[in-house]
């Protein structure tokens, strides 16, 4: 937001304050991207008198400004710039309306435009209104810039919001993501508008981080890390807190604003998966009605379109719509077949809501990993070891592509395949209900036994879990072997520990025969 419209229109109002009146003593480059406007009131022999100095930074992907009373230009890999203004007076600096983009003039109708347009960020010297030297000469539209046209009045009146079906983004393109975020397009009222226009023509200003990312904000969003009352000021203190962020923050930003935009997609299906299984839940069953139908053949006259029937499952009528083309037993059959496929689709949901959830829960660890990692070494390696390179989408993987999977009496067992595999399972997809198993004082598998509601684990379901884990640990050929189990929320992994490794906190311990079931 440090280009925002709202934003140059109060910088430009200090910038005319610090520069109009003095000359431009030095124009100059030292980095292919980077700019420096040197201005004073006068030359003097070391130091010229009320010096001020801009640098703008046009990278591709990044444009700012920096202003200083100081700036120690290099001896060495600089060149001159624009020199056609060299000594000539500042005379004034314009904002154009609803444009990012600014212009320092100079007697003699000299102007410098300075285009912030992200990505098309330009510096441009104008002479007589036209253009002629770029700084980025690779924006060749820029070459047919006119600067009378750059301002861009647009209609904001309450008529036009309401023509626009409180569409407030028709009206006002120059708020920005980080402005457009407060407001819900159809929904935000007029009166939510001129709040918010309130707050950017007198703003505050603020380094926030907001998504991940540092921004210059007008509005008091995301994390506060500082706040600020006049706009150099705080222009100064987003650049230098930019240039701070090392390529183990760029890194974390990138994953991380991928991961939550995955997470919001994850949780956007499970919401309607939930209400679509409210809705399933609450609807009168098929198979209901086909068994309303079948104790009721002998009143339905044939043919009939619709029938009213008790129904003994809520003790009142029913209204059931008929297929006059069938007979009423054919009726009844063609309810007991939707509802096999009522059915199944309700396990299919319960599936995709299950698989859906353990991603979430998968998503949600490692942002936090993410956040705490301290160093790129380690960050590169969690990236590569959890397949989170650029470019790379998480995947929804069942139980049967990541672990062994059993199922006894109901009841899901899942078997780790090796250390990494073991500490997935335990750390991302069990839950403190469930049951963990391991062999006693010996490498091998985790073994966890999925919780039901409402149903406790039965002894025969325990002891093949922990012949399994037996079987799958380094006790495999022994008579009978110890197993520890207990519930998962007595198993944690301090940090630092090696793969597979835990500590449990609570146990007991069950002697069993390793053996492998079909």
């Amino acid at each position: 937001m440090q280009n925002n419209y709202y934003f140059l229109r109060q910088l430009t109002k200090q910038i005319e304050t610090k520069i109009v009146g003095l000359k431009l003593m030095e124009c100059f480059s030292q980095e292919k991207d980077e700019l420096v406007f040197g201005f004073a009131a006068a030359r003097g022999k070391n130091r010229n008198y009320k010096e001020f100095f801009i640098k703008a930074v046009i990278l591709p992907d990044f444009a700012s400004l920096y202003f200083t009373d100081k700036f120690e230009r290099a001896r060495r890999n600089s060149v001159d710039l624009f020199e056609q203004l060299m000594d000539l007076e500042v005379t004034g600096v314009r904002q154009f309306l609803n444009e990012r983009c600014f212009a320092i003039d100079f007697e003699q109708d000299f102007s410098i435009v300075f285009k912030m347009y992200s990505t098309r960020s330009n510096l441009i010297l104008c002479h007589n209104q036209e253009v002629i030297e770029l700084f980025h000469s690779r924006i060749v539209s820029d070459k047919n810039l006119v600067i009378n046209e750059l301002d861009r009045p647009i209609d904001q009146s309450y008529e036009r919001f309401l023509s626009e079906k409180q569409d407030f983004r028709k009206l006002f393109p120059t708020f920005g993501k980080v402005v457009n975020a407060q407001l819900e397009v159809g929904k935000s009222t007029w009166e939510d508008v001129q709040k918010i226009v309130e707050q950017l023509e007198n703003p505050r200003y603020y380094l926030v981080r907001w998504e991940h990312q540092l921004h210059l904000s007008l509005l008091p969003v995301g994390e506060i890390i500082q706040e600020f009352e006049q706009p150099i000021e705080a222009m100064n203190a987003f650049y230098i807190a930019y240039n701070k962020l090392n390529t183990l923050d760029d890194e974390k930003v990138e994953v991380l604003r991928r991961l939550t935009k995955e997470k919001k997609q994850t949780e956007a299906y499970l919401q309607n998966s939930y209400q679509r299984m409210e809705s399933l839940d609450s609807e009168i069953k098929n198979e209901e009605i086909g068994h309303i139908l079948m104790a009721n053949l002998h009143q339905i006259e044939e043919r009939a379109e619709r029938v009213e029937l008790f129904d003994f499952y809520r003790n009142q009528n029913i209204t059931i719509k008929l297929r006059a083309d069938l007979s009423p037993q054919k009726n009844a059959e063609n309810f007991y077949r939707k509802s096999k496929n009522e059915k199944i689709e309700l396990e299919k949901l319960m599936e995709n809501i299950e698989s859906r959830e353990q991603l979430l829960t998968v998503i949600n660890n490692h942002i936090e990993a993410i956040e705490a990692a301290e160093n790129l070494k380690f960050l590169r390696s969690y990236l590569k070891s959890n397949g989170l390179s650029p470019n790379t989408k998480l995947k929804i993987q069942s139980y049967r592509e990541l672990f062994k999977r059993f199922e006894v009496e109901g009841f899901e067992i899942l078997v780790g395949r090796n250390s990494k595999n073991n500490d997935l399972l335990t750390q991302q997809y069990a839950y403190k209900e469930d049951l963990w198993l391991h062999a006693r004082d010996a490498t091998g598998s985790h073994v966890v036994v999925k919780y039901r509601a409402g149903k406790k684990f039965p002894n025969s379901v325990i002891e093949t879990a922990a012949s399994l884990a037996a079987y799958f640990s380094k006790r495999r050929n022994e008579t009978l072997a110890p197993v520890i189990v207990t519930p998962k929320k007595f198993v944690r992994k301090p940090k630092g520990f090696a793969e597979g490794q835990v500590i449990v906190e609570k146990e007991e311990v069950v002697m069993v025969e390793p053996k492998l079931i079909q």
